[in-house]
């Protein structure tokens, strides 16, 4: 049922123009990024693009430890590169998810979610240097040229108009352009990002090693594919196959054999020791079919069989088999304007006035209407919550006595969140501990909190294989809340 879900994931994504700039982490203009040894000479183009990839992808992660470790790495790596002379700006994405890209100008950009999935600073360096790759084969350039021929961001028409604005559907298809080479491109910086690691004295099997847990990374999140280009990980476009990882292994048999290299994981988890992980909190985030925003203040519930994505542009919700879903996002309504008024005012085609009617949910002010598509059924509703004016949009194949009541009973749900409740949505983190006497795989895993399968994720999460055990004295990584 994957057509379907696509084409109602567009329809909804560009159901009008909504401010959504609450749920984005940091401003574009006041992100940090860690600081190279020499600036980057950027252009307005890669400004643009840097200002875009931070709306994707949440902000910047402002992390002292992270970035000094970051950028002492990258200092290495230039110094052995083919171009010492080229300069590189990293910036720390505040994404869980696992990705890493680079600009034509050297600004390079990870995920404190790759971050996190890394054991040491070999692999770490073994990204760094195939972004490096690019930007020195000129892949990156290359790509630049063909996106602007293909239209980066494209207006889909939808049955309920077009929105100028960047849609959640257009930011990851803009992202997934950014981010795609070509196989022949991802084996040469392979090849190349390879070397680059092992003369700076890296531990070349790094790349190997990484590539192989990205994969195990991806197979644990199989089955629950995501509408969020945040979420889209490095292996949607860096192709991660048993072959590419054998080259991998190949290009590091070049220059030293296993375990002589510098791997640096003692400092490695010092430094990573506290950073979040998966979704931060601040800026909401789901639990089950449950969405909460601490920050704003809320939360609200999906119906049965529903899927909640908190994306960067609105919270999407599909329902099993794609034959209903929903977008909850916040719209710019003057406070001087009825919510019947705004529903009826043209940001969506097709309203039935006759069925808008002014409603009170759990005390606050609403209004709801219903609107029909060709192929779609929408039941929509504003809710006024403080300053702000709160969207829900639902959409139906045919509209039934459970699609109404799912709308009604959803909305329903919208509520404040209890001190208590926000107190107590803190965002996971990595901690790292040292193996004691008596701990074994599975006695670690029960410890982590917030996370589905704990015993693989622990495995995954600190490279060990299925019957590896921990040893006594070792350090490892662990999620806590």
């Amino acid at each position: 049922m994957a057509a379907p879900v696509v084409l109602l994931c567009a329809t909804l994504a560009l159901g009008g123009c909504g401010d959504m700039t609450r749920f984005q982490t940091a401003s574009p203009s006041s992100a940090k990024s860690v600081k190279p040894a020499r600036a980057v000479a950027p252009t307005p183009k890669s400004e643009h693009e840097h200002k875009r990839i931070l709306a994707s992808y949440g902000g910047s992660y402002d992390d002292p430890k992270l970035e000094a470790l970051i950028n002492r790495t990258v200092e290495r790596l230039v110094a052995v590169s083919e171009r010492p002379d080229l300069t590189y700006k990293v910036t720390i994405l505040n994404s869980g998810a696992v990705n890493a890209f680079a600009l034509p100008t050297g600004q390079l950009y990870v995920t404190r979610g790759l971050i996190a999935l890394a054991n040491d600073t070999s692999e770490l360096s073994s990204v760094l240097s195939h972004e490096m790759a690019h930007v020195l084969a000129k892949h990156a350039t290359i790509r630049e040229d063909q996106a602007r021929q293909a239209a980066l961001v494209s207006h889909v028409v939808t049955e309920m108009g077009t929105d100028p604005d960047l849609t959640a559907l257009a930011l990851a298809k803009s992202k997934l352009t950014l981010a795609s080479f070509s196989r022949a491109q991802e084996f040469e910086a392979d090849g190349i990002g390879v070397g680059i690691s092992a003369r700076a004295h890296f531990d070349p099997y790094g790349a190997a090693r990484f590539l192989a847990a990205m994969e195990r990374n991806a197979a644990l999140k199989a089955g629950k594919p995501s509408l969020d280009p945040r979420s889209q990980d490095f292996l949607s476009s860096h192709p991660a196959t048993p072959e590419r990882v054998q080259n991998a292994q190949a290009n590091a048999r070049q220059y030293s054999a296993p375990a002589q290299g510098e791997r640096d994981r003692e400092t490695y988890l010092h430094a990573i020791d506290n950073i979040v992980y998966g979704e931060d909190p601040s800026e909401g985030f789901v639990r089950s079919r449950r969405f909460l925003h601490p920050k704003l203040g809320f939360t609200f519930q999906a119906p049965e069989g529903f899927t909640l994505d908190n994306t960067a542009q609105a919270v999407i919700g599909i329902r099993e088999g794609g034959s209903q879903a929903m977008r909850f996002d916040v719209v710019r309504v003057p406070a001087e304007q009825k919510l019947t008024e705004y529903l009826n005012s043209g940001w969506m085609e097709n309203v039935n006035k006759a069925s808008t009617e002014e409603l009170t949910i759990n005390g606050f002010p609403a209004a709801s209407a219903v609107a029909s598509g060709e192929e779609w059924q929408f039941r929509v509703y504003a809710l006024r919550f403080g300053s702000d004016v709160y969207r829900f949009i639902f959409a139906a194949r045919h509209k039934t006595t459970e699609s109404e009541r799912n709308a009604r009973e959803t909305v329903a749900s919208f509520r404040r969140l209890t001190l208590d409740e926000i107190q107590a949505a803190r965002p996971l983190r990595i901690k790292a501990i040292t193996v004691q006497p008596g701990d074994t795989v599975e006695s670690l895993s029960h410890r982590m909190a917030g996370v589905d399968h704990p015993a693989e994720r622990f495995r995954v999460l600190n490279g060990l294989d299925p019957r590896a055990q921990v040893k006594v004295g070792n350090r490892v990584k662990i999620v806590v809340d």
